[in-house]
């Protein structure tokens, strides 16, 4: 009997609220906690995870195909796993589907079987990625379940005698070829993870939650707290409060960043600072690129969302709840705008097209300093992404 097929499929409206984090990619690629929505599936299942994907123009992200047969479990990719929800799901009949509240979580179907349909309530709650804000609004739940999944019954390297340890020790985390020297580390009020040959530079100062990936890297004197993830290959400095930078960015120097969710391939100039509190104290509202329209957030602390590619030039001052969209270059005195579209060049004075060719030279250049390259296929959905960026 062949193993059953696990696919995370995207819902359009998941998706799209999730803008722009996911103009260039599927929900299951964006990171909360320390791995991405993917790769912590994969890890529960111990099994390779395919994806699906909810609109033509991501289709090369597709591993999914529809010709599949036998069993298969599609779920909803925008929701995290754990041990109990995976039980749950690898309980469910053909033809059943799990729901948490009206919210479909998955699937199971087998096409060559007879079929039928019947609804299974899931009562526990659920943590559930709506809107960008969700990412650092989650990320300390999200990362103490990443934490204990990944360190359970392994051992962490030794802490340099230079540093000073605050909290539990068992809270803290060092994988292989990462350096740490004369900073401070507080475990008291969260796990600290330390990812492969990954490095905090001397004098700085975590209070956990912290997930600093891979490869990335703590600038000297760089404080950090409140749940915060580095993605693979960043750098990071200044000060850093309940943020989460995908990966392959950089905040090399001093300024604010609080209550953000950075993407892939950004860089935010020498003292750039965001606001995450209004004046008043009042609920932040932020645009939606479903409605496209400002929503509600529910939120009273709510910074920067920066999608994929997209920089800033040195002393950037962002409002409260500023969303900037994918490839956009933001430089000058005053504040933007709270809403600026992808491929925007400019900045409180006004915005010009940023010219395509262009910023696919600087991506290629970007890239190549982290020996990654810009793929046919992504050049693809960029350019899908410039002209359908002329409406906003």
């Amino acid at each position: 009997m062949s193993k059953p097929t696990f696919i995370l499929n995207d819902h359009y409206e998941n998706w799209i609220n999730l803008q722009p984090l996911t103009i260039t990619k599927p929900v299951s690629a964006l990171r909360i906690g320390i791995t991405s929505i993917a790769e912590k599936w994969s890890d529960y299942l111990q099994c390779e995870i395919l994806i699906k994907t909810c609109t033509p123009y991501l289709k090369s992200k597709d591993t999914w195909r529809p010709e599949l047969g036998g069993e298969q479990f599609f779920i909803n990719s925008s929701i995290l796993p754990n041990d109990n929800l995976v039980k749950t799901i690898l309980k469910l009949a053909n033809g059943q589907s799990l729901y948490h509240q009206g919210t479909l979580i998955a699937s199971r179907i087998n096409p060559e079987a007879e079929q039928f349909e019947e609804e299974v309530a899931y009562e526990k709650e659920i943590l559930q990625l709506k809107f960008p804000w969700d990412i650092f609004n989650m990320n300390q739940e999200a990362l103490a379940l990443d934490f204990k999944k990944l360190t359970t019954n392994k051992n962490s390297a030794t802490l340099s005698q230079t540093n000073t340890l605050i909290g539990p020790k068992d809270q803290l985390f060092i994988e292989a070829g990462a350096k740490i020297e004369a900073s401070i580390l507080n475990t008291s009020h969260g796990p600290i993870y330390i990812g492969k040959d990954a490095e905090i530079m001397e004098g700085s100062i975590i209070r956990g939650g912290l997930a600093l990936c891979q490869g990335a890297v703590l600038k000297l004197g760089t404080k950090i707290y409140g749940s915060t993830t580095i993605g693979p290959f960043s750098k990071v400095g200044g000060e850093v409060n309940n943020s989460v930078i995908q990966g392959y960015s950089n905040k090399g120097h001093d300024g604010f960043l609080g209550n953000s969710v950075i993407g892939e391939w950004c860089n935010l100039g020498a003292d750039t600072n965001n606001s995450n509190l209004k004046n008043n104290y009042g609920e932040v509202s932020v645009y939606n690129y479903n409605e496209k329209a400002y929503i509600r957030s529910g939120l009273q602390f709510l910074g920067l969302i920066m999608g994929d590619h997209s920089k800033c030039g040195i002393n950037t001052m962002f409002n409260t709840g500023t969303v900037v969209g994918v490839f956009a270059n933001i430089f000058g005195g005053n504040f933007p705008p709270k809403f600026i579209p992808s491929f925007s060049w400019g900045g409180s004075d006004g915005f010009t097209r940023y010219n395509f060719d262009k910023a696919i030279e600087v991506a290629e250049r970007v890239m190549e300093r982290r020996k990654e390259v810009l793929n046919p296929e992504d050049e693809a959905i960029l350019r899908f992404v410039y002209d359908k960026s002329i409406q906003e």
